[in-house]
């Protein structure tokens, strides 16, 4: 199964003589910005989808409103993790991320959980708070109010007792309401919440049917909340942190650029996501763990990187961003790196889209956890090619910043070493 945004590649490399002599670096930044906007946009066009069917399933529980939400989700994804990109060449996109991303989480925070099949992180005093289940939780000499569950409550437990692992809000919060936890290890299936956890009164399973309602509900209303202060952030002609950029030097702010795509790919996507789950065999450190969604998000975040290089961006509604980009400085400046790291791109979002294509499968799919299983020769090589790519794809990055003149760009790698 191909991504339902998959672009292609001739787009942005069969620009004009004309347009590649008029490319310049105020353009590129300008361009940017444009794709930054629209990104977020359809990120909060999404969300607010999602929040439709949301309240879909709190009115209506069902099988069928839960498979809606849950669908709803999965496309919200698409044009987030695209935006991701812009993350850590832009603190103010690093610092509001958490809200939003943050993983992984102690699920025991937020809800119940099968205790013989939950590990949480060491020494969490909110592993197993279960904000659902009671209005009031102790935290050494405070008792924090839980009673009524609102967005600015969800947003004052992240990191609950100093660890990072509790994780209250974002796309993850929501994405285990709607799926619970992911049971079977390295063997096929995601998670399987029911219906009924969503049903009020008679038939109401696991109980707090109603509070999981609230909480699913405010949760998805602090997304939309957080996805609407980005995008303003970056809304055309205001003043904001979209302003400020354009207004440095262009080489300031394609120092951001390039730094954001080189720290996604290696850092970020090649080390912290798919580097740490292969080599410790770990679903705990899957990125979408509870819905097995990984694979497209895994594929969406390299698609983000492109999207920066190439200058251009697929929006929800099929039209397309598109202006001066990076590959057409390189190009006028050194056509054979530009022509190598059309190479690496190619290469490396293959290798992606193998991941994709594996997991989707009609016959014999394996998703990412079942691919990090220990002993899957075949699914550690898919995901070793991809990190192998994205390393490679870093290394291209590194040339095209020193060829801009960008000398030391220095990506992220969270500390791994490839």
């Amino acid at each position: 199964m191909k991504p339902v945004a998959r672009l292609v590649l001739a787009g942005g490399l069969l620009a004009s003589a004309t347009l590649q002599a008029a490319v310049t670096e105020q353009g590129v930044v300008k361009n940017y910005g444009d794709i930054a906007y629209a990104v977020f946009s359809d990120s909060l066009i999404t969300a607010q989808f999602l929040q439709v069917k949301v309240d879909a399933l709190v009115e209506a529980p069902s099988q069928a409103t839960l498979d809606a939400a849950r669908s709803a989700w999965k496309q919200a994804r698409v044009p987030y993790q695209q935006s991701e990109v812009f993350r850590f060449g832009n603190g103010i996109v690093d610092d509001w991320e958490g809200q939003l991303n943050a993983w992984p989480l102690d699920e025991g925070l937020i809800d119940y959980v099968a205790a013989s099949n939950y590990h949480h992180e060491m020494g969490n005093v909110g592993a197993n708070a279960n904000i659902i289940a009671n209005t009031s939780l102790k935290l050494g000499g405070t008792t924090l109010d839980l009673s009524t569950i609102t967005p600015d409550l969800l947003a004052s437990l992240n990191e609950l007792g100093g660890s990072e692992a509790n994780v209250a809000t974002g796309y993850h919060a929501i994405e285990f309401l709607l799926w619970g936890q992911d049971l079977n290890g390295t063997k096929a299936g995601a998670g399987q919440r029911a219906y009924t956890d969503y049903i009020q009164g008679d038939g109401c399973t696991h109980g707090n049917c109603d509070r999981r309602a609230q909480y699913l509900k405010a949760a998805t209303e602090l997304l939309i909340n957080d996805l609407k202060t980005m995008q303003a952030q970056w809304a055309p002609g205001q003043q904001n942190y979209r302003a400020e950029l354009e207004s440095q030097k262009s080489e300031a702010a394609l120092t951001k650029a390039l730094f954001g795509m080189g720290s996604l790919a290696l850092g970020e996507l090649a080390g912290e996501r798919m580097k740490v789950a292969l080599e410790a065999n770990s679903t705990e450190d899957e990125h979408d763990c509870f819905s097995d969604n990984t694979h497209f998000s895994h594929y969406y975040d390299a698609k983000g990187i492109e999207n920066i290089y190439y200058g251009t961006y697929q929006r929800v509604d099929g039209s397309v961003i598109k202006g001066d980009s990076i590959a057409m400085l390189v190009k006028a400046k050194d056509p054979a790196l530009a022509k190598a790291t059309d190479k690496q791109f190619k290469q490396t979002m293959a290798s992606m889209q193998a991941l994709v294509d594996k997991a989707e499968a009609q016959q014999n799919a394996q998703k990412f956890d079942q691919m990090i299983a220990e002993g899957n020769e075949a699914g550690a090589k898919l995901i070793q090619d991809a990190i192998t790519g994205l390393v490679a794809l870093t290394r291209k990055i590194e040339k095209v910043a020193v060829e801009l003149g960008v000398e030391n760009l220095s990506p992220e790698t969270a500390d791994h070493e490839f």
